[in-house]
Order: structure tokens, then C-alpha cells, then sequence
């Protein structure tokens, strides 16, 4: 269960999480300690499941963002468990969504070029037997990037 000064922390160290304890300790009224005392209690229950740097692709020289949109041919336990371990070791897969709806799997793709795509769309969906169709969405402008969660 989270208390007021739970939920102040999270929202604190969602938006930077290299916020100092002194620092985090002005803004919820608590002091550096037990502010430390409840991240290190967050991170251990697995409410912050990670803390991570939000790297701009084309800085890091991986320019270009897909949307694709995956579906399966059948929706066995073994096909999708070896799609999902597939993409979880896969670099150009971001993010990667099993989802209901018209399509199985949503993924965010970056990649360097048009031609590092098209090797991936051959490696990882054209060779599976096990992948029905695929659509693909060229991502034209990063509008909102984050994995900021709302807490109330």
C-alpha cells in the first residue's frame, strides 16, 4: 500500500531519478534517510521495477522508429512464449506489447537505416512460419516519450 509520501517520491523520481536524498527529502518532508529507506522499500516490492536513462535514438545513431504490428498465426503457448523470448534478446525491439485486439503483439523498433529494418523484418518476421502478417508504421516525430506512470 502506498502512503502520501510514497506516491510523492515515485512521482519526484519518475520525472529524474538522480534527484538527491537531500533534495527529495525538501520537496516530501521527510528527511534524506527515510526517503532512502522508502526507495530502497519500493525498489525491493517491485513497485520500481527499474531506473534507466532515456537515450535520444539519433544521437546514438538509430534514427529511424517503427511501429509494427505483429500477428501470429496461432495462438499457442509455445509459439508465443518463443515469439515473446525472441524479442525480449532482440536490440532494435524497444518495446514489445502481447495485446488484445486485431493483432497479437505491438513493437517499438529503432533502427539505423531502411536497409537495417528490412534485415530484421527478414530475421525476426518473414522467417518465422510461425507470424501470419505484420504492419509496419514509420514513427515521422517522437511527440511524448516516457514510461511515466500517473499516480494518484
Amino acid at each position: 500500500m502506498l502512503d502520501p509520501f510514497d506516491v510523492r517520491l515515485l512521482k519526484l523520481v519518475q520525472a529524474n531519478s538522480r534527484r538527491t536524498a537531500h533534495e527529495l527529502a525538501e520537496e516530501v518532508g521527510l528527511s534524506p534517510s527515510a526517503c532512502l529507506r522508502r526507495l530502497n522499500r519500493l525498489r525491493e516490492v517491485g513497485v520500481i521495477e527499474s531506473e534507466i536513462a532515456v537515450v535520444s535514438p539519433s544521437a546514438v545513431g538509430h534514427p529511424l522508429m517503427m511501429v509494427v504490428e505483429v500477428s501470429l498465426e496461432r495462438e499457442r503457448p509455445d509459439i508465443m512464449s518463443d515469439f515473446k523470448k525472441a524479442m525480449r534478446t532482440t536490440p532494435e525491439v524497444m518495446q514489445c506489447y502481447y495485446v488484445t485486439g486485431e493483432v497479437d503483439f505491438i513493437l517499438i523498433v529503432a533502427v539505423k537505416s531502411m536497409i537495417d529494418y528490412e534485415r530484421f523484418t527478414s530475421d525476426f518476421l518473414f522467417n518465422n512460419k510461425n507470424i501470419r502478417r505484420f504492419n509496419t508504421l514509420v514513427v515521422m516525430d517522437r511527440v511524448k516519450v516516457g514510461l511515466t506512470i500517473p499516480i494518484e
